[in-house]
């Protein structure tokens, strides 16, 4: 059975950023297991049009290391598109060509294994054991936990097989599959960045009747000021995370929209189509819903009925006979076995408690440790499952695995004092 150093589970962009830079420092390089059968990224949201809502320099590499190889830069000018992407006068990187360059990348790496789900992992002679389907596949003395998220379904959607419910991600599937009339009506539930990408695509494909439902007051747009992005700097990670647990939690939820929120670009393109339609025809296509929040869900007659609580009170009805669930994310659960579990030291909601350099505490950490990625939103801040600080985030693990300081992460020039 094969030993690695330091193993990964899961090959989404945050451990392909630490294996990118653990390529040449990590004994053996960071090796990673990943049940998909090859690279894909959110496969189901690369439409036209859809791009990243971070920089293309926050890549998987240049915040920590700009010359390592396997930088957004040196992609582009490798596969012989620099000026043609540059000539396109992008604000953002366009959503098809991220996941394009994070294949290229696992490709060059050559530590992934591809089509390997590991399934449990335990621990046992001193070393963490990562156990698949067929048994044990694997032994590490490290191990890194990148497995990602899954879709966060309302409570009156769970458990319930509606035909015409479908995902986010499942939506370009669904269209192809499903002949439609553009007059029917359609609902989008979820006023974030990926409810308004749906909502777009369904225009595109020439619907007319959609209702889009948010909880919020307003579908608000991201904060992209420069003060808002003095949240996404080392510096104020530092200082976030030496604060109480009370204020770290009102700070997130404060600050959500500095993350959460839609680009303003895809506002502005989604209301000049309503508008623009109705000059054309009379009506616009997009009727929007916020301050709403679906409670209860039903099927009759191939029609999916939709009951929504109002924000100033009293009940109101929907239907359609397409719905679609952009309502978010949540971590995946981490594969540990019962006896690996109980060796864990959890907060007050059981989850890991998760140290600054993304560790987690536990009885054999001295010799054997586990980090986390994308899941200590409280404890890190709103960059921890973001794209900003990808490769920070990265270099703080390697420096902590190796003991010395592999990486330096400068940022001194700060106009903004926080403590």
């Amino acid at each position: 059975m094969p030993h690695h150093h330091v193993a990964g589970l899961g090959a989404g962009p945050a451990n392909l950023s630490l294996a990118a830079l653990g390529e040449d420092v990590v004994p053996g390089g960071v090796v990673l297991f990943e049940r998909r059968e090859g690279p894909a990224w959110h496969p189901g949201l690369l439409g036209s049009g859809t791009q990243l809502q971070t920089s293309w320099i926050k890549d998987l590499v240049s915040l920590a290391d700009p010359r390592n190889r396997l930088s957004f830069l040196n992609y582009m000018v490798t596969t012989g598109r620099i000026y043609a992407f540059l000539n396109a006068q992008y604000e953002s990187i366009p959503r098809l060509e991220y996941a394009r360059y994070l294949a290229w990348a696992s490709g060059r790496l050559g530590t992934v294994r591809y089509g390997t789900e590991i399934t449990e992992v335990d621990f046992a002679d001193g070393r963490f054991v990562l156990r698949g389907a067929d048994g044990p596949v694997a032994t590490a003395t490290h191990i890194v936990f990148g497995l990602g998220t899954h879709a966060d379904v309302p409570a009156c959607f769970a458990g319930q097989q509606i035909e015409g419910v479908v995902q986010a991600e499942q939506l370009e599937t669904h269209l192809a599959s499903v002949p439609s009339v553009p007059y029917e009506q359609a609902i989008v539930v979820g006023g974030g960045q990926t409810g308004a990408e749906c909502v777009l695509n369904l225009v595109q494909r020439g619907f007319r009747d959609i209702r889009w439902i948010g909880r919020r007051q307003w579908f608000a747009p991201m904060d992209e000021s420069p003060s808002a992005n003095d949240f996404y700097r080392p510096t104020y990670l530092r200082f976030f995370q030496g604060l109480p647990e009370t204020v770290r939690e009102r700070y997130v939820a404060e600050q959500t929209l500095t993350s959460d929120g839609v680009s303003m670009t895809t506002l502005q393109v989604l209301y000049q189509a309503n508008y623009e339609a109705f000059l054309r025809e009379g009506r616009s296509p997009v009727m929007m819903l916020p301050g709403r929040s679906v409670v209860e869900a039903s099927q009759r007659h191939g029609t999916i009925a939709l009951w929504c609580e109002r924000d100033w009170g009293g009940r109101e009805r929907h239907s359609a006979r397409t719905v679609v669930l952009a309502t978010g994310r949540r971590a995946a659960s981490l594969p540990l076995s019962e006896r690996l579990l109980g060796l864990l030291e959890t907060d007050s909601s059981g989850e890991p408690v998760v140290d600054a350099d993304y560790s987690i505490r536990w009885k054999f950490s001295e010799n054997c440790r586990m980090y986390v990625q994308n899941r200590s939103r409280v404890g890190h801040g709103l960059a921890d499952p973001n794209l900003s600080l990808l490769a920070v985030r990265s270099a703080v693990i390697v420096n902590s695995l190796l003991e010395r300081q592999v990486f330096a992460i400068r940022d001194e020039q700060m106009n903004t004092v926080w403590a």
